[in-house]
């Protein structure tokens, strides 16, 4: 093989190693929010309720979402999971903070997420759907949630936050 041929399937193997990595997870960056690897997980057909999870990093500044919303369903809320005597517990929350500086992962089976009530549709792997953030002192933030298994979808999320 030639060099030029060479250096060739080498640009060709790392522009296929970049688009894997951009396929792979996404974020959204916008007035100091960083918001990593939005997904959802899948459904079951008749599941009336969906969850959805990502990171949200604050900047120099705190952030406080106060409200979400998707054509997916009829109503996000943001939720709040905790165990007790074995019983999972679910609480809606008014808000959800994030210190400057800070970041807080939504993960699920592990606390806070966004909670999809009355389904349209069952949440299908490979699907997507857009969610609409509201921000207390910060405009609204429409972002794209892919429908992954709960590990995949963690796991990306993990890699992607570093």
């Amino acid at each position: 093989m030639s060099r030029s041929t060479r250096f060739f399937v080498f640009l060709l193997l790392m522009a296929s190693l970049m688009f894997a990595i951009h396929v792979s997870a996404h974020e959204t960056r916008d007035n100091g929010v960083r918001l990593i690897h939005p997904f959802a997980t899948p459904t079951p057909p008749g599941a009336p309720n969906g969850a959805a999870y990502m990171d949200i990093s604050a900047g120099e500044s705190p952030v406080t979402l106060i409200a979400a919303s998707s054509p997916v369903s009829d109503v996000v809320e943001i939720h709040d999971m905790s165990m007790k005597d074995d019983v999972m517990r679910m609480h809606r929350l008014d808000k959800l903070e994030v210190d400057a500086g800070e970041t807080l992962k939504m993960r699920p089976g592990q606390g806070k997420h966004l909670m999809l009530i009355g389904l349209k549709q069952p949440l299908k792997a490979g699907d997507r759907f857009p969610v609409t953030l509201e921000f207390a002192d910060r405009d609204n933030i429409t972002l794209e949630v892919w429908v992954q298994e709960a590990n995949e979808g963690s796991q990306t999320a993990d890699q992607h936050a570093h």
